[in-house]
């Protein structure tokens, strides 16, 4: 399950691209998505030190994407936001690490069936783009798989 932060995170993501304007407030983001002001200032100044949004200051300030959308997709949002998207520690590509416990990645029957789990997780977050999901599609072509 993905953290409320995420999840704003992405609202935001999603609703400056749709923006017709070059950029939005923090005030207009936050009462289009409904996501508390307070909260929102954070999850963008994360977006921002990572490259996805830019920002101005002054009375007719506000954020705008530095990325374009065909370019930012769910998984690079939800790793900036709630870290590793993998359920394991030993199956993460970016924070690997073995797990505590486990005696054989090889043997281990958790690894392995969650393996499958995380590789689905990982194809459809990072081939689903923002401008993808404002299309109404993704880039996995399994209907099931759609997020």
């Amino acid at each position: 399950m993905i953290s409320q932060k995420a999840k704003y995170a992405i609202k935001a993501v999603i609703a400056l691209a749709r923006a017709d304007i070059d950029q939005l407030s923090i005030g207009e983001i936050a009462e289009q998505e409904n996501i508390p002001k307070r909260f929102l200032e954070q999850i963008l100044l994360d977006l921002k030190y990572h490259g996805i949004v830019m920002s101005r200051r002054g009375k007719s300030g506000g954020y705008a994407l530095l990325k374009s959308p065909e370019r930012i997709t769910f998984g690079e949002v939800l790793r900036i936001v709630d870290g590793p998207i993998a359920p394991l520690p030993c199956l993460s590509q970016v924070a690997y690490r073995r797990c505590e416990d486990c005696k054989s990645e090889e043997n281990c029957e958790v690894r392995r069936a969650f393996s499958g789990v995380a590789e689905a997780t990982r194809q459809v977050l990072d081939g689903t783009t923002v401008a993808a999901s404002l299309a109404g599609r993704s880039r996995n072509r399994n209907p099931a798989m759609a997020v």
